[in-house]
């Protein structure tokens, strides 16, 4: 499967989530699976590309042309694609992945969370979407939807358009489950 990251491109965050990033690409590469992702060489979307890199995984980068300049882009794609803004990647990231799983981000990873949540209910976009909560970096999210939902915001069948998991082992059994959806 593809299967598209989003998340933080920022190195400063706690080395606890690069970590984990690690390991999610390495078990993604050994269970077979392609990476596309924003192409970006820091913070969690670098984490994600190093671990699948060092397991032999097969790295499809989708970055804007303006982020083509030294240090920002992971430079071990197996493939790039440029694109000409940021709302082409993102459709681009849509189109070419059978998945999406969201690691720990900051504002660009809630958008395209919120945008991919939307799609789903609007039943435009039906494909995986799983939040990987690292150390409970989603748990005030998941209470705010939570929230929203028992104020009558969103619809309790909402809730199901995502799958939240801090393990690797099952997000891979829900990808598995999921494979032909």
């Amino acid at each position: 499967m593809n299967i598209c990251i989003y998340g933080s491109a920022q190195d400063e965050i706690d080395i606890a989530y690069r970590n984990a990033g690690e390991v999610l690409g390495k078990e993604l590469a050994l269970a077979g699976h392609t990476l596309v992702f924003g192409g970006g060489a820091c913070g969690m979307m670098g984490a994600v590309a190093r671990g699948m890199k060092k397991f032999g995984g097969k790295i499809i980068g989708i970055s804007p042309e303006f982020f083509n300049v030294d240090g920002v882009l992971f430079d071990e794609c197996t493939e790039m694609i440029y694109t000409t803004d940021m709302r082409s990647r993102k459709e681009k990231l849509e189109e070419m992945a059978d998945a999406i799983i969201v690691t720990p981000g900051g504002i660009g990873t809630m958008d395209e969370f919120f945008e991919t949540m939307s799609l789903k209910q609007l039943k435009i976009l039906d494909k995986p979407l799983i939040i990987f909560n690292v150390d409970g970096f989603y748990d005030n999210l998941i209470a705010l939807l939570q929230n929203s939902t028992d104020k009558h915001f969103i619809a309790n069948d909402d809730l199901d358009l995502y799958y939240v998991s801090s393990e690797i082992p099952k997000i891979l059994e829900y990808l598995e489950q999921h494979k032909n959806a």
